[in-house]
């Protein structure tokens, strides 16, 4: 293997590590214990959890084709299922593993 090629990987990892430790340390040297922590970031902490989930929403459901053969169906049926047993649980991690096993067994075995 080239040498170039190994001293670009190990820039890359290098890269990444210090990214990964500069964002997880980063908000405890801006706002330490003790210090009140902005209204903006608080507003953005509670704000942002739910702009995430409706983005995450908008991009897996942007290519779905209502004229296609299953005609949105099995995105229907996933979503439903991850809606009711998120209010019906409260349990993110349930309701979004049971609804992506549920989609990919209806895309896999259902409506194929």
């Amino acid at each position: 293997m080239d040498s170039a090629v190994i001293g670009n990987g190990i820039s890359i990892v290098a890269a990444l590590a210090a990214a990964t430790v500069i964002t997880r340390f980063l908000p405890f040297l801006l706002f330490p214990a003790g210090k009140k922590i902005p209204r903006y970031m608080e507003y953005l902490g509670k704000t942002l959890p739910y702009a995430t989930i409706g983005l995450l929403v908008v991009y897996c459901l942007k290519d779905v084709r209502i004229s296609g053969a299953a005609h949105g169906l099995p995105e229907l049926i996933a979503v439903t299922a991850i809606v009711v047993l998120h209010w019906r649980k409260g349990n993110s991690l349930l309701s979004i593993g049971v609804g992506t096993v549920l989609y990919m067994v209806l895309v896999q075995r259902i409506f194929v």
